[in-house]
């Protein structure tokens, strides 16, 4: 993607990923601080939204978490499944970034009405249905997104979510902050292959394999929305365990940060069996062909997303699709009107 082009510069879309580079630079992980202590006391965490706002930014958190070897639960799932649950015992965070999500706002009305006092909101609005119910609410610095597919606001909610674990776990991530955005920048700009783009283009359905961390997941729903294309999130080896019976030699499968002991069987099943198209999006090089980012080290899954918004947007242009200009989809998917 390039701003300085007016093939690119012209959507909402476009612009706003690239905001997101000044949005992590103005990220501060300071915020956190006073609700990480709240979370750290109860022990129990529950991230919960619909879409966009919950996939990457709760999957993130609870990959970390587990990676670091935490004390603390993290737990995610959709707002009307969560309130089936027993949440007494849980700090809840709901995160609707119109703050008007109808799931999201019953299911802190009634953790409101069930005396929890640990309901915490994350908005990109001031003065919302959500802040109403919620006994603190954190409002993003990104600002309202103008194009249907959340994009700067999904990198900020991760950041705020994780920093949360920084604060607890109480390690320093200052260095790797200070050169995230200049590593975004670079893979947002980073120039895809034209063939690679237009295989996907052909491709019946895309799919996305890789960690159960929200990257793939959240790129899966991206797909839709920017290259109006049926696609589907492959979580680990599930690509090789029955989908390939329906799969088509034309589809293609973007598979993300590979683990080096999937890599052959992929090859078997994917490559040779259904003759379809594998490209990796990797920091190193792969067996499949590559699309190769920076390292970035822990920071690594942000970096990977906005490769994948880069290779979207670059097929949906080639498709001659506006991305700002969804034929169904919604900004809010379904607000609350009571």
């Amino acid at each position: 993607m390039n701003l300085k082009d007016p093939k690119y510069s012209k959507y909402a879309l476009v612009q706003e990923m690239m905001q997101t580079v000044e949005v992590v630079k103005k990220f501060n992980p300071n915020q956190t601080k006073g609700v990480a202590d709240e979370i750290k006391s109860v022990g129990r965490l529950m991230l919960t939204g619909e879409g966009s706002s919950r996939i990457f930014p709760a999957k993130n958190a609870i990959r970390k978490s587990l990676t670091w070897g935490m004390n603390l639960s993290i737990s995610t799932d959709g707002s009307r499944q969560s309130a089936q649950y027993d949440l007494s015992k849980f700090a809840v965070f709901c995160a609707s970034n119109s703050g008007r999500t109808k799931e999201v706002v019953l299911l802190a009305k009634k953790l409101a009405a069930a005396g929890n006092e640990k309901r915490f909101a994350l908005t990109a609005n001031n003065d919302t249905l959500l802040e109403k119910e919620c006994k603190k609410t954190f409002v993003l610095n990104c600002g309202w997104e103008h194009a249907v597919a959340a994009t700067k606001s999904v990198i900020e909610q991760t950041l705020f979510y994780e920093s949360i674990l920084w604060h607890i776990k109480g390690i320093d991530k200052t260095a790797e902050c200070k050169k995230l955005p200049s590593l975004i920048e670079e893979v947002l700009t980073l120039p895809i292959s034209e063939e690679i783009v237009a295989l996907a283009v052909k491709a019946p359905t895309i799919y996305f394999a890789g960690y159960n961390d929200g990257v793939a997941e959240e790129l899966t729903l991206k797909t839709n929305e920017i290259t109006r294309k049926k696609s589907d999130f492959l979580e680990g080896t599930y690509a090789v365990h029955g989908i390939e019976e329906v799969m088509d030699k034309n589809d293609i499968v973007f598979v993300i940060d590979p683990i080096d002991e999937e890599i052959e069987k992929f090859q078997e099943v994917l490559v040779k069996g259904v003759g379809l198209k594998v490209v990796a999006i990797a920091d190193h090089d792969t067996p499949f062909t590559t699309i190769r980012v920076p390292s970035a080290g822990e920071m690594k899954p942000y970096v990977l997303l906005s490769t994948g918004w880069n290779l979207l947007a670059e097929i949906g242009l080639a498709m001659g699709i506006n991305p700002d200009k969804p034929e169904r989809a919604r900004k809010v998917g379904n607000e609350f009107m009571g």
